[in-house]
């Protein structure tokens, strides 16, 4: 059905609206093959808190961005590679239902649905996309580099590392970029190249720190007595920044009246328009 639409007037017509909608902040999205699948709104488990996101599901890359004016108008654009991403249930829990983990070696999060029907659409599309897309490229996945989904501020009041420190206003918390945990300042002090997330060393946690060395550290030469070479910590100020480029809590979210959100058959799947119905005796030119 995608290849249908590849070189449709409609589907060129789709994509470079999206374009527009996210103005010079975001990069071109038109290229070569590429289809937009579907779209619709799902909410992010955002670091604090949850927020409403756009998302657009293409044949080759998922974007999503901060919503502005609904269907109008988006900012912080992010463009995910299809290829790299794997996803994961999340079983219902509380308040938090209809949820999957969407992992990539960039960035991991955790979405949720309206419903339970709006949840397995989204999964069984954007499953059938990756896979049609690994066949054709002729390639696997691996999760060797994967980013961590970040656990929730809400969910630890004491250091996750220690076990110890309190958190208050002056502890701050902090998250390991690679195994995702909320930690005090005194246990993720150090950083680590972790290119897929940035091209900047990370804040990481004590362990993580301590098995990235002992996994990259090479035995230096024999007259050095094979010794492996050590690390030397980098130490990060508490008022270091450690917070994630799409959960600004000084942006202003619209609310879900403001978007005009009813969270019902969000998905809007644009595989099937070109398809005749022929139940309904519809037939295409």
């Amino acid at each position: 059905m995608v290849d249908r639409l590849v070189n449709s007037e409609a589907n060129n017509r789709r994509i470079n609206f999206v374009e527009q909608c996210f103005g010079s902040s975001g990069q071109p999205l038109v290229s070569p093959g590429r289809v937009l699948v579907g779209e619709g709104v799902l909410t992010k488990l955002c670091r604090k808190k949850q927020k409403p996101r756009q998302f657009f599901l293409f044949n080759d890359a998922l974007v999503y961005g901060n919503i502005i004016l609904h269907k109008k108008k988006y900012n912080k654009q992010h463009v995910l590679q299809l290829e790299n991403i794997k996803l994961e249930d999340i079983p219902d829990d509380g308040a938090y239902k209809n949820g999957w983990k969407i992992i990539n070696p960039s960035k991991s999060f955790a979405v949720f649905a309206a419903t339970a029907t709006e949840k397995k659409e989204w999964m069984a599309h954007i499953r059938k996309c990756v896979n049609d897309l690994l066949v054709k490229r002729g390639i696997t996945q691996t999760s060797e580099h994967d980013s961590p989904v970040w656990v929730p501020d809400q969910n630890a009041q004491t250091c996750m590392h220690c076990k110890k420190s309190e958190f208050t206003v002056l502890n701050r918390k902090h998250h390991c970029r690679k195994c995702g945990i909320v930690a005090c300042n005194t246990c993720t002090n150090k950083k680590w190249l972790l290119p897929q997330q940035s091209a900047k060393p990370l804040r990481v946690c004590l362990t993580c720190y301590n098995q990235l060395s002992l996994s990259s550290a090479p035995a230096v030469s024999s007259g050095d007595n094979n010794k492996i070479r050590k690390y030397t910590p980098i130490n990060i100020p508490d008022s270091d920044d450690d917070s994630s480029d799409d959960d600004d809590d000084d942006e202003p979210t619209p609310s879900v009246d403001t978007v005009d959100n009813t969270y019902e058959s969000q998905f809007q799947s644009y595989e099937a328009e070109e398809v005749p119905d022929y139940k309904a005796g519809q037939t295409h030119q």
